[in-house]
């Protein structure tokens, strides 16, 4: 498996894919840097008249809602629909989800018109989408929510079978699942959760590697959030407060390698 991280890991440096954000207003620019960072190309843009040619050039478009309006939906919808005609794999940020009316139809509207390649959230958001009760707190999960991996995995894996995307929830533990692979990454640290962005980060390095790698959606979704986790380690290992840990999680990012990740990753196989 550490030679299959490899090859898919490369591919992202040799390829430099062009991942097309509409992302949030509050870290579009954190989005931006992490996906430099890993080696990929950041292109930010959401006028609905410049779709069809930025996703045209595009290995991945991600789609984030955090600061949805009715302009940016309209935008996304057309992305999305051209994304899944040209095979462009498409990623799903459902960030805050639950929170409101708006923001529900909002979601429901993209689950109809887009097929998406990936969808991460945290275990409220998710819950949210599998049709189960869910608490929110704005776009934090709720510790209300909380789950076993047994759960989660279960959760996931219908969800990946019913919705036929790769699923990604975000947490103490990590887990990542299509209809019938089920993954745990147990990297991280807490400080990722003290500081924001970096769960819009995580969906900018989901479309980094699957963007790189659209035949291997379920890997390339574990080594961008285990990419994800590791650095958050290694930054939290030289830093003290919030500010330094978030330019250290883009140093670590940026010069992150296969050895690294390989020497340090934890990831189970269910």
């Amino acid at each position: 498996m550490k030679e299959k991280y490899s090859q898919l890991f490369s591919n992202v440096k040799e390829i430099q894919p062009l991942v097309h954000h509409m992302t949030n207003y509050v870290t579009v620019n954190d989005c931006a840097n992490i996906t430099i960072a890993i080696g990929a190309s950041p292109i930010m843009a959401d006028e609905i008249a410049e779709m069809e040619e930025f996703v045209n050039i595009s290995q991945a478009l991600v789609l984030n809602i955090g600061t949805i309006n009715e302009r940016v939906l309209k935008s996304m919808l057309v992305a999305g629909k051209i994304a899944n005609k040209k095979n462009v794999p498409v990623i799903l940020d459902p960030v805050g989800v639950g929170a409101s009316q708006f923001r529900n139809q909002a979601l429901e509207r993209l689950l109809d018109c887009v097929q998406f390649s990936c969808i991460k959230g945290n275990v409220s958001e998710i819950r949210f989408l599998a049709g189960l009760s869910s608490k929110t707190r704005g776009v934090d999960a709720d510790i209300r929510d909380e789950m076993t991996s047994e759960d989660l995995a279960n959760m996931a894996k219908k969800l990946a079978e019913k919705l036929e995307s790769v699923i990604v929830i975000t947490g103490v533990v990590d887990t990542v699942a299509d209809c019938e692979n089920v993954y745990l990454i147990k990297n991280g640290h807490e400080k990722l959760s003290s500081i924001s962005g970096t769960g819009c980060m995580s969906a900018s390095l989901l479309g980094a590697f699957i963007g790189a790698n659209p035949s291997e959606r379920v890997l390339s979704s574990v080594l961008a959030i285990t990419s994800m986790g590791i650095a958050g380690e290694i930054a939290s290992e030289k830093t003290r407060g919030n500010g330094s840990f978030k330019v250290a999680l883009h140093d670590e990012i940026s010069c992150l390698d296969i050895q690294t990740f390989n020497d340090r990753e934890r990831i189970i196989s269910l």
